[in-house]
């Protein structure tokens, strides 16, 4: 991203977002050209006149929203190829549907900060560039794999040539399997489909497809074939090919074929994280951040078949009808939302973290006997009464089950086990610990 100037539209209705923005864009960005509007009629002035890299808009602007805006662009003949991105704090499925369905190119969670949202839009700028893009490239002829590297390293590929088609598939097996950052994977293949070695290009791409399982959009491979006859173009398509390029290779064909292997591959990363960013939806509770209900429901019960011993800790906020009735119910809202953070952070992975509803909350915890689960279960109690979240003084009622081994309790025993101790603790004058063996055989600790 040294040598080109971009140019970026933000469009929010808030001066001081367009700011943070437009000020962090111009320290992470060497050339950046920035243009800021609070509606999108205004923004539509300035695409009528100039063409931009990219635009962001929140969706909530005054007249036209930035979905409606979104439409106006795919409709344009300058920008209807300019990647749009839209940037919200409360998505749901329904917003992300309509999102995708206007050509929004993609979707960012304003609560990821700035500093995230700034690394989107980079990434976003070098996909839609053509700069991103890591070939590996298998060819045994020195001199054609001199030349062509040359020319896509012109271009701004990052390439990984090597001589054989057992070398590409040991790369990219090492690839799948390792879960270091810093090896990154190969956006597309690019073969010679005549190499030299018992493994022919024509070999390396049906290993590609059968051994490795990659689909045409996960991993596009790219054929070079000095035979551009019809009985070759059906072979390499039947092998599983995305598309080929004769040789001797021109540069401009080269680039286009590559670009659009790239460009399918990036729409298959942008398909996946769209059902992704679905699924996150689809089992949290949008408040607190924490799972859902319906996920401890469902994750529950494979839960209690997969460990023997699981600790359920239900804990309420006590009073918090005070609070909204003092303070206003944004002010509880908020208060929820805190302490759903905090319970998450406050516990590993393995523990499940749900709100069951209202100011109730569940951890489901692998692992753990009765005595772990009262010493939790009371350090917990003890940190919420210290954690004063929004300055205020927050007690919590707890409620403790325990699974008898697989097979003898169900996720809704377990629940209602934990409930009945629950109200137990809280007809007790709240602030404590009850814990429920059976639901006859409740304990105040």
């Amino acid at each position: 991203m040294k040598n080109k100037t971009y140019r970026i539209m933000i469009v929010d209705r808030s001066e001081m977002v367009q700011s943070i923005i437009a000020h962090i864009l111009k320290q992470e960005i060497p050339k950046v050209s920035i243009i800021t509007c609070d509606s999108a009629e205004q923004a539509m002035t300035h695409l009528e006149e100039e063409k931009f890299d990219i635009i962001t808009t929140s969706v909530l602007l005054p007249g036209l929203d930035g979905f409606a805006l979104c439409r106006k662009i795919r409709q344009s003949k300058k920008q209807h190829l300019t990647p749009v991105i839209v940037v919200s704090s409360d998505a749901d499925a329904y917003m992300l549907r309509e999102a995708f369905s206007v050509g929004v190119t993609d979707y960012f969670d304003k609560s990821l900060g700035y500093k995230r949202l700034i690394e989107f839009i980079k990434d976003v700028l070098q996909r839609h560039s053509g700069q991103v893009g890591r070939i590996l490239y298998v060819e045994d002829s020195i001199t054609t794999a001199h030349t062509t590297r040359t020319l896509l390293e012109k271009h701004g590929m990052e390439i990984m040539h090597v001589n054989t088609g057992e070398q590409a598939l040991a790369l990219l097996k090492t690839s799948i399997h390792s879960k270091k950052k810093l090896n990154k994977k190969f956006d597309i293949v690019l073969t010679d489909f005549f190499l030299e070695g018992e493994m022919t290009g024509g070999d390396l791409l049906s290993a590609i497809r059968t051994q490795l399982h990659y689909s045409l959009q996960e991993m596009p491979v790219l054929v070079m074939t000095i035979d551009d006859s019809i009985e070759r173009q059906v072979e390499i398509f039947q092998a599983g090919a995305n598309d080929f390029i004769t040789k001797p290779v021109l540069e401009e064909k080269l680039i286009a074929r590559v670009k659009l292997s790239l460009l399918i591959k990036h729409q298959y990363i942008l398909l996946k994280r769209y059902y992704r960013n679905l699924y996150k939806l689809q089992i949290s509770d949008s408040l607190t951040g924490t799972y859902n209900k319906h996920f401890l429901f469902e994750k529950g019960k494979n839960f209690l078949s997969q460990y023997q011993n699981v600790c359920l800790i239900m804990l309420d906020l006590d009073h918090l009808e005070k609070i909204n009735k003092t303070y206003g119910k944004i002010k509880g809202d908020h208060i929820l939302h805190l302490i759903g953070q905090f319970l998450k952070k406050s516990f590993p992975k393995g523990v499940i973290v749900a709100r069951l509803s209202g100011k109730t909350f569940t951890l489901l915890i692998p692992k753990c006997d009765i005595e772990t689960g009262k010493e939790i279960a009371e350090k917990l109690r003890v940190q919420i009464m210290e954690y004063k979240p929004d300055g205020l003084s927050i007690t919590i009622s707890i409620g403790l089950a325990f699974s008898k081994g697989v097979g003898e309790t169900t996720i809704n025993s377990l629940i209602a086990d934990a409930e009945s101790a629950l109200r137990t603790a809280q007809k007790e004058g709240y602030n404590r610990i009850c814990l429920c063996l059976t639901k006859k055989d409740v304990t105040l600790l």
